[in-house]
């Protein structure tokens, strides 16, 4: 913790009069609510494999384009109030496995390839095993083990919401990508249809962005917690949004953009969706990211 820098021993040493008393009632009590700053990284032991997230710090940004597609618009300020860690890649094979303790779902086996092909109930059976796993708090739900019955308690790995992803892409940007606006760029960052080979990599071989998250742009895109509404911008809150939760659909926000998309599907304001009723709508390009809340001491 902290030192304030006051010395406790000067204040004892001098005489105890009536203005003093307040004084150091005072440093008391600064000294028993300050809290040491978060760790700016932090790496967690699966039991095999490693969890590398990276702090996204509080903060405003400006969500959404004006040139971008209809659901992108109106471009809106929000602000992150709290903040949260990020897992630096998307979720490999290797990581499902250790958790799971069985074969990761997907096309393109290879361990450090991220897990792709999951449907809406495994993306949920996961985190609930990993919060197992790591202590985080119990899973509740009402009665259904669903995406958006994940609680952001304390302490929980869970997924993302939709504006904590794009301020955790943009990482201070407000650009088409989290590096600029060149398109021609975009192959330093991300794996897509012009790149990939035919399908997904493993990750972190691209550049990170400013907050040092990797393939935020392309290889596989990532679900978020939030059900898809295509004019949520027009009703979104400022502060710490979390999405239109009905429970009663089940079409679920995707971002990032895939190994098979186009450069225009990796911009950092592009929304995807996919129809997830049922749990039988799957794509080898569909992957996840792990955010966790930070721990108050």
């Amino acid at each position: 913790m902290k030192r304030l820098s006051t010395s406790y021993a000067n204040v004892a040493s001098c005489t105890m009069n009536n203005l003093l008393i307040p004084t150091l009632l005072i440093l008391i009590s600064a000294e028993a609510v300050y809290t040491a700053e978060p760790a700016k990284e932090i790496t967690i032991d699966l039991g095999g494999a490693k969890l590398e997230m990276a702090l996204i710090p509080v903060g405003s940004f400006t969500m959404g384009a004006v040139r971008g597609d209809r659901d992108e618009y109106p471009p809106h300020k929000v602000n992150i109030t709290k903040p949260f860690y990020m897992s630096k890649y998307e979720l490999r094979q290797d990581q499902w496995s250790v958790v799971m303790d069985g074969p990761a779902p997907g096309k393109f086996k290879n361990p450090k390839n991220p897990v792709e092909s999951v449907d809406r109930k495994q993306a949920a059976d996961f985190l609930k095993k990993l919060n197992e796993k790591l202590g985080g708090k119990p899973f509740i739900g009402r009665g259904s083990l669903d995406l958006m019955d994940l609680p952001r308690t304390l302490g929980t790995y869970y997924l993302p919401s939709e504006a904590e992803w794009e301020y955790a892409c943009r990482a201070g940007s407000a650009s088409r990508y989290c590096f600029g606006d060149d398109e021609k760029r975009l192959g330093e960052y991300a794996w897509f249809h012009a790149n990939s080979k035919g399908n997904s990599q493993p990750v972190g071989q691209k550049k990170p962005n400013a907050w040092g998250l990797h393939d935020m742009h392309g290889n596989v895109w990532e679900l978020c917690r939030d059900e898809y509404f295509a004019d949520y911008y027009t009703i979104s809150p400022t502060d710490d949004p979390q999405g239109f939760l009905t429970t009663k659909r089940h079409v679920t926000v995707v971002r990032g953009g895939g190994w098979s998309y186009s450069a225009k599907s990796s911009r950092s304001a592009e929304r995807g969706y996919l129809n997830m009723a049922h749990h039988r709508e799957r794509s080898d390009a569909l992957g996840l990211r792990i955010a966790r809340t930070v721990e108050e001491k």
